[in-house]
């Protein structure tokens, strides 16, 4: 469910240079801007493009108005037509001194100090020891707005210290990052036919400040040690050199290639790249060198993409890379020092695993500033400025089996990724098996995707491989497909329920289902009914309750139902023997997939009928949902010392299989009860994965299809496991089913909103003929 039309009439109006422009700040305003627009419902996204000239450019729909910024009194015409324009709730300014006309671009203030709206402002470089007049202006325009943004500790501390702005008046977002997949580099390498080659890589637009002269300076002494060197010298020229100076930089870098006599070892790749083709050089790259010049650059995107892409990154010390480098993700040299560039580079070209290390630490360590968790903290700060701060309308991410796919061989999905890369050599289990057929199952029966029916495939005889003569499971396979000896110490009654819960499924979607695949599932189950008798674990009794109310809904046997009583009057005694008027519970403690007990007690009583399980289940249910849900967002139980009986909770350690199992139940509460509360607290604990946890960060990626292992107290495990990705697409499965009612939900939300914003009677204005035609207005 996307609901990228659903917004609120909350209009932001972006003020900054944009594309078709050339200009670093324009490209990272057009990406906020889509990272934002993809990730929430909330806003209505606009923007005041600006201009030196009155130049004429080709601009995308969402630019609304024109600014030359030269021009002193078209900043108060903007002003006047900003406040006249009902839409618009906040104005969000791109802030670069070169932007802006003026000395110090203090023609911005007069816009500003005429604006009744409130103002937000980005700072993308803030200078050191600024003198008087440019203290003032910085100092007038954080006046002049509600909250001004940088991007680095380091630049917030300087507008503390060299322009005396209090520490409440700035929030700290890093640069915006793109997700990328992770990919062996020597396969996209070959991909690109430069496997026998290590690659060196710079790119940007090409100025003096660049310092590539530094570069191709310190080459021949790498080249001598390692002749198979290829430097890319990615990007155009900046426009605002080639109108000054034409292209004498990039004419005298190739004039030195030739000089040095490294014509086949740097290759200029002199055009605007596409963010897929830069993506894809900056994959394949060995060594990032990023060279600048100029002291005072407080922050470079082209940096921040290429520790991103996993690069190990050589850097001078502009303050974004001494901030960036200081977790062994790279080397920090001299401004201009190709001596100490060469050192760096040939240590890092000695050594692969160093190289590995470096890489693996950027992409960790940049992973937090992706676009999508950018858009959260800016979406986060807009509602700070809102009338209306109902909660953020976070976008549902469209359904993905790629990882699904990728951990999927012959045998059955593997257990554990590298990042995103499936590793092998950590075998399978039941458990991810079991899950994986309960998903592709609920999948088949949404899309009828004929793919499905192979997994599926698989994952069944996966779990028949698993079961013994006994009829019960053993849970750990390793790769020859053999019997781990981790089968003969651990507790597997877990696994065994999980197994009847992903028969159960399967038998349940007989309808849709060939005939063969419900024969198979049927004689295991049959098979291992005297084996799920004797299983004594809550959660296990739980997952095979599960799986015995969809087995028993196709045939109504007796035996399954006579089954599944059973194990509900155990847990049903457990509850009995625990609970008391405070802690309404089946244990003395919370520990793991918590939600499946009372979800299971709500099964019992839909087979049986008997009152005594329906109100088991509620009241159980109510005492967990109070322990999970706070303010408009929701924790699970921390897997680190869990909740006892009389204690205060471990916070930090959340897993999205928890999650999961907390969105099923609400599904089944949800159906069951048609209470709404439920159908709320579903979509807030699926907005977990998107970034409504404590770090704000998105734990589900969808470039892969795959989910993050878990959520901890200062960052995310990164690892895309088969349980988390799986339990995820449960998830993801579960809001798809109840797409039309949450959009509804969400519908009647928009048009409550949209009477504060309009009045009662929510009058819309005639549009003028001439605006019409020519919507975007120049001022």
């Amino acid at each position: 469910m996307n609901n990228t039309n659903l917004n609120t009439g909350n209009e932001i109006l972006f003020i900054t240079s944009y594309p078709p422009r050339a200009c670093g700040i324009a490209t990272y305003s057009q990406d906020l801007i889509e990272a934002i627009r993809e990730k929430f419902g909330s806003f209505s996204l606009k923007v005041c493009a600006l201009q030196e000239d009155n130049t004429t450019r080709n601009y995308p729909e969402e630019v609304k108005y024109i600014l030359n910024s030269s021009d002193f009194s078209a900043y108060l015409q903007l002003a006047k037509k900003i406040n006249e324009d009902e839409a618009i709730k906040i104005v969000f300014v791109q802030h670069e001194f070169g932007l802006y006309g003026g000395q110090y671009g203090e023609f911005l203030l007069s816009l500003l100090h005429a604006l009744e709206k409130p103002a937000l402002v980005t700072f993308h470089t803030v200078l050191p020891k600024p003198d008087g007049k440019r203290k003032k202006t910085v100092q007038a325009i954080v006046d002049a707005c509600a909250q001004s943004i940088v991007m680095t500790k380091h630049s917030s501390a300087l507008l503390q210290k060299a322009y005396e702005i209090g520490e409440e008046k700035i929030t700290i977002i890093p640069h915006g990052t793109h997700m990328v997949s992770w990919k062996n580099k020597l396969q996209v390498k070959k991909a690109n036919h430069l496997e026998n080659r290590l690659v060196l890589t710079t790119f940007g637009l090409l100025s003096p400040n660049k310092s590539i002269e530094t570069a191709l300076d310190a080459l021949p002494k790498i080249v001598e040690k390692f002749p198979n060197v290829l430097y890319l010298i990615l990007g155009k020229t900046h426009p605002g050199v080639v109108r000054n100076e034409g292209e004498i930089y990039r004419e005298s870098l190739e004039s030195k290639v030739d000089k040095l006599g490294l014509r086949n070892n740097v290759q200029f790749v002199n055009k605007y790249l596409s963010l897929a083709e830069l993506l894809e050089y900056l994959r394949l790259t060995d060594v990032y060198l990023f060279t600048s010049k100029d002291p005072n650059q407080a922050v470079s995107g082209t940096f921040a993409y290429a520790m991103s892409s996993a690069c190990p990154v050589i850097s001078t010390p502009i303050p974004h890379a001494v901030e960036m480098l200081n977790d062994n993700a790279g080397i920090i040299v001299d401004f201009q020092n190709p001596e100490q560039l060469s050192n760096a580079t040939i240590r890092l070209l000695e050594n692969k695993a160093l190289r590995e290390e470096f890489g693996l630490n950027a992409f960790h360590q940049t992973r937090a500033s992706v676009w999508e968790n950018a858009a959260i903290s800016h979406a986060k700060v807009f509602n700070r400025y809102l009338d209306d701060k109902k909660p953020l309308l976070y976008n549902t991410p469209k359904i993905n089996l790629d990882h699904i796919h990728s951990l999927t061989d012959q045998m059955g999905m593997i257990q554990f990724s590298i990042i995103s890369d499936p590793d092998i050599n950590s075998g399978y289990t039941l458990d991810d098996n079991a899950r994986a057929l309960i998903a592709i199952c609920l999948h088949y029966d949404q899309t009828r995707d004929a793919k499905d029916l192979d997994l599926i495939t698989t994952y069944l005889n996966f779990i028949d491989h698993c079961q013994q003569p006994e009829g019960d499971f053993l849970n750990y396979v390793d790769i020859k497909g053999n019997f781990h000896d981790q089968n003969n110490y651990t507790n597997l009654e877990d696994s065994n329920g999980r197994a009847i819960w992903a028969l159960g499924t399967t038998i349940a979607h007989h309808e849709v289902l060939p005939s063969a695949l419900v024969d198979q599932a049927e004689a295991i189950l049959r098979r291992s009914l005297v084996a799920v008798s004797k299983i004594k674990s809550p959660r296990a009794i739980a997952f095979a309750i599960k799986g015995l109310y969809q087995a028993y809904q196709k045939d109504r046997a007796e035996q399954i139902l006579h089954l599944l009583d059973g194990l509900a009057s155990v847990l049903q005694d457990k509850y009995f023997t625990v609970s008391d008027s405070k802690w309404k519970w089946f244990e003395e403690y919370l520990t793991y997939a918590n939600s499946v007990l009372p979800e299971a007690m709500l099964y019992a009583y839909l087979a049986t009928k008997r009152t005594c399980y329906k109100e088991t289940a509620i009241t159980s249910f109510d005492f967990l949902l109070y322990h999970l849900f706070k303010a408009g967002s929701i924790r699970v139980i921390s897997n680190r010392g869990w909740l006892q009986k009389g204690s205060i909770p471990n916070r930090y350690g959340e897993q999205p299989i928890e999650l999961s199992y907390t969105i099923q139940a609400l599904d089944l509460f949800y159906q069951v009860f048609n209470n709404k509360s439920y159908l709320k607290r579903l979509e807030i604990a699926f907005n977990w994965f998107l970034g409504n946890n404590h770090l704000n960060q998105i734990i589900y990626n969808p470039l892969t299809g795959g989910c993050c292992d878990g959520l901890e107290k200062d960052g995310i495990n990164l690892n895309q496991g088969a349980e988390s990705t799986v339990c995820y697409l449960i998830a993801r499965l579960i809001v798809e089913k109840n797409k039309n009612a949450l959009r509804d939900k969400r519908a009647k939300r928009v048009r409550l909103n949209k009477k504060k914003v309009f009045g009662t009677h929510q009058l819309v204005p005639k549009i003028p003929q001439e605006a019409k035609a020519n919507p975007v207005r120049r001022v």
